[in-house]
């Protein structure tokens, strides 16, 4: 587990983390998501004890960072895929790590195959694609079987293979009951693979919940997407206080203040034909974007204001 108890951590003037709270724990894949600036990768630093924070504790399993003798078998950390010494294969780069653990040489093989990497695993790591470093990163994360693991933007450079497979990877490493966070831009991904997310921004905690949640909330109000031969006569029945209906195609309805099961009931009871009923949900992005608006650095001109910038060009 990864817990964080009113940590601030401060560069001179500036307050990178402000007061933050929460903890990662075991069992799911948790999502950490922020915009730029807001704090993550500071954060992250010091959850593996790059930087300590200026107040406030950051503990892995009960510990700080410092005190593990042997962290490579706590917590498995990938924050800069590239920082690897290009001369060296992928093979040996693993060896020198395994070898201040006292790990044998069988793990590097193990975790060589685990990520794919057999066929380059003896070529230098500066010949490396994006991907294949971020393969050999994720190796390194893994290579002391930890307890915890934590990925900055574990499908930077992947194909959609490789994507598919951190996917799947990451998943299984919950399921044994690891500690498992990632942070990532890609949302429809973080969709398909967390379970729960914190979210951050200007340092501070925004919302700490699971997807499912989050993304409820910001489908709350969406409506539902009808589609019907007998619209026009649907649309006179759904008529009444608290129910708008839109209706932008001449069999297509968008309707709100009502659910799709009452709509399918009114429908049943006046024998009208029903070609879609869909409830509209908002996706991981959008729920996203709504709640970290007021967080982000620099927005960018909506389409609105654009006519305005052109004219001032």
């Amino acid at each position: 587990m990864i817990e964080i108890t009113h940590a601030t951590k401060r560069y001179g003037e500036k307050t990178a983390v402000d007061d933050l709270t929460f903890a990662v724990r075991p069992g799911v894949v948790t999502g950490f998501l922020g915009p730029n600036g807001a704090g993550k990768s500071t954060t992250m630093r010091m959850i593996v004890g790059l930087s300590e924070p200026t107040s406030g504790t950051v503990t892995v399993n009960g510990h700080a960072y410092r005190e593990f003798t042997a962290p490579l078998h706590e917590v498995g950390a990938l924050l800069e895929a590239r920082a690897v010494h290009t001369g060296r294969s992928a093979y040996n780069h693993l060896l020198a790590l395994a070898q201040t653990h006292g790990l044998p040489r069988s793990r590097v093989d193990e975790v060589i195959s685990l990520v794919g990497l057999e066929p380059v695993a003896r070529k230098r790591v500066g010949g490396f694609s994006l991907g294949m470093g971020q393969r050999l990163g994720i190796a390194a994360a893994l290579l002391g079987d930890p307890e915890v693991v934590m990925l900055d933007e574990p499908t930077n450079g992947l194909d959609p293979d490789g994507i598919r497979w951190i996917r799947e990877l990451l998943k299984g490493l919950a399921d044994e009951g690891r500690t498992v966070f990632l942070s990532s831009h890609l949302m429809s991904e973080l969709a398909q693979t967390a379970e729960h997310v914190i979210v951050i921004g200007r340092g501070r905690l925004i919302a700490d919940t699971s997807v499912a949640d989050l993304v409820a909330r910001a489908s709350d109000g969406a409506g539902v997407m009808v589609r019907s031969p007998d619209a026009t006569r649907l649309r006179e029945l759904l008529a009444g206080p608290g129910v708008s209906v839109r209706s932008g195609e001449r069999e297509l309805l968008e309707v709100h203040g009502t659910s799709s099961a009452e709509i399918g009931a009114l429908a049943a009871r006046h024998g009208l034909v029903l070609h879609e009923l869909t409830p509209q949900t908002a996706s991981l992005e959008e729920a996203y974007m709504t709640l970290t608006h007021d967080s982000v650095e620099y927005l960018a001109p909506s389409e609105e204001d654009r006519p305005l910038m052109e004219i001032a060009a």
